[in-house]
């Protein structure tokens, strides 16, 4: 084989594997600087580290700290003690500084740093739902009713206590600490793609703190965002004026070779393979997305089920639609957001009750819907839902009728491929304060999620951004299947 001939094979040959993994795109300065020195070393080929139960995740997280004591965790002492403070229950410890000192700002009202609001009684029912009998809060019917496929983790705790917790959760680290990549850009950057035509992780809805996720891996490895809007689904997808697809592909092909002579002069560029293929990538999706977020394929039944046809509910079922559209087409991670403004709708430092009622009314169906979906299609065996949110709201009541922000304890879920439905892992205590059985930092959920997908975080370690050992997590076992 001629000269010619063999770059031209190393380029198809290199082109294909940046489409189908991730050992290419390899954005950022830190890895510019590896891939130019003499470090042993290479990103990931794309390969699952040992054999997974899921091949994709659907991340739901409601923004602002939804009430895990209105939610997935009732707390009926707060009803029998409403009106005291916590220094008058028998749990006037649970504020004592031995027990607050991990999280990294504690608001406290009085020098012996003991709040003194008093005891907020519970804004709602709870029922026992499925044949594994989960109490679930009122406000989530529709939900309840997947109590069996559910995994209810109610033991989560976080350090910080403002909206960064926010960032903390999808990346493990304090907003006022060096940036992490997140949880959707570890996966993006470990496995590889299952489709030609879309990105490997997308976001939905709003973010407002760091709206990035490939930090030190590169920006190959942020998230696209997406509108559910077929004829404008992201930023700079059409052309700025009307283009016909043949002029598009003439455009795009004389791009191309342009770029094939630079290849050639650069064959082992990695970073110029990768932004090559990032714009083939582009134009492909460009006919690939509005055909995946065209919701009128659907059927009636179908919409029904995700909510479409109720005005409440139906901006979030569109995005849960899409999603399940998006998962059977090979998305890897699927990132949606509920909760508009800077801090998330979920925020209730005031009428707790008519914030929390209104946005579970919005979500709860859809949710459901999307479970119910994905198990009749057989998805839900390898898709795994998360349900998150970055903290919970405290016990006692801010003014007259909201809560405060509570990292110390909180709940989320998890359901599909691997997870063991109708199960409740760990407690909070009687107040719902402390996270007391089975305690689980945040980055305990991304450790699970990269064990069922296939992978071993600290094999995708990048030599010169050394990892905490909290940035890992430890996998929840107990609600493996």
């Amino acid at each position: 084989m001629n000269r010619d001939a063999l770059i031209h094979a190393r380029l198809v040959a290199s082109r294909r594997r940046f489409l189908t993994s991730l050992s290419a795109g390899c954005g950022g300065l830190a890895l510019q600087s590896l891939l130019a020195s003499d470090t042993p070393w290479s990103p990931p080929d794309g390969l699952h580290h040992h054999a997974p139960k899921a091949k994709r995740v659907i991340w739901l997280f409601m923004r602002g700290g939804l009430s895990h004591m209105e939610s997935f965790d009732p707390k009926p002492a707060l009803t029998k003690y409403a009106g005291k403070t916590i220094a008058e229950t028998p749990h006037k410890d649970v504020q004592s500084p031995d027990k607050l000192k991990n999280v990294r700002v504690v608001v406290v009202n009085d020098a012996n740093g003991q709040q003194r609001s008093t005891i907020y009684p519970l804004q709602v029912g709870f029922r026992r739902h499925g044949q594994c009998g989960i109490e679930i809060s009122d406000w989530f019917p529709h939900i309840a009713s997947c109590a069996d496929d559910i995994a209810f983790v109610r033991s989560m705790w976080t350090t910080d206590d403002n909206h960064g917790a926010q960032v903390q959760f999808h990346s493990g680290r304090h907003m006022l600490d060096p940036r992490e990549p997140t949880i959707g850009a570890w996966i993006n950057y470990g496995l590889a793609s299952t489709s030609d035509n879309l990105p490997r992780f997308v976001n939905i809805g709003p973010r407002f703190f760091d709206v990035r996720d490939g930090h030190y891996l590169g920006p190959a490895y942020d998230a696209v965002n997406l509108r559910i809007d077929p004829a404008n689904p992201l930023a700079f997808a059409s052309p700025e004026t009307p283009a016909s697809t043949r002029v598009q592909e003439t455009h795009f092909n004389l791009v191309h070779q342009l770029d094939q002579l630079a290849a050639r002069e650069y064959p082992e560029d990695r970073l110029l393979t990768a932004r090559l293929q990032s714009y083939e990538l582009a134009f492909r999706m460009q006919h690939a997305v509005p055909e995946v977020l065209n919701l009128d394929e659907e059927s009636e039944a179908t919409r029904n089920l995700y909510g479409l046809n109720e005005k409440h509910s139906e901006t979030f079922g569109r995005q849960l639609l899409a999603a399940r559209r998006m998962a059977e087409r090979g998305v890897r991670f699927i990132q949606i957001q509920h909760g508009d403004g800077a801090a998330g709708e979920w925020d209730a430092h005031g009428g707790l009750k008519a914030n929390h009622e209104r946005l579970a009314a919005q979500v709860d169906k859809p949710t459901s819907g999307l479970l119910k979906d994905l198990k009749a299609r057989g998805l839900l065996d390898d898709t795994v839902v998360v349900f998150a949110t970055e903290f919970g709201r405290t016990p006692g009541s801010q003014g007259s009728d909201g809560r405060d922000h509570h990292p110390y304890g909180f709940s989320i879920w998890m359901a599909g491929g691997g997870i063991r439905g109708g199960t409740i892992h760990g407690a909070t205590d009687e107040l719902g304060f402390h996270a007391s059985v089975s305690p689980h930092y945040v980055t305990d959920v991304h450790a699970t999620l990269y064990h069922l997908l296939g992978l071993n975080a600290r094999r995708l370690e990048v030599p010169s951004h050394r990892r905490l050992d909290r940035d890992y997590g430890n996998i929840i076992s107990d609600i493996l299947a």
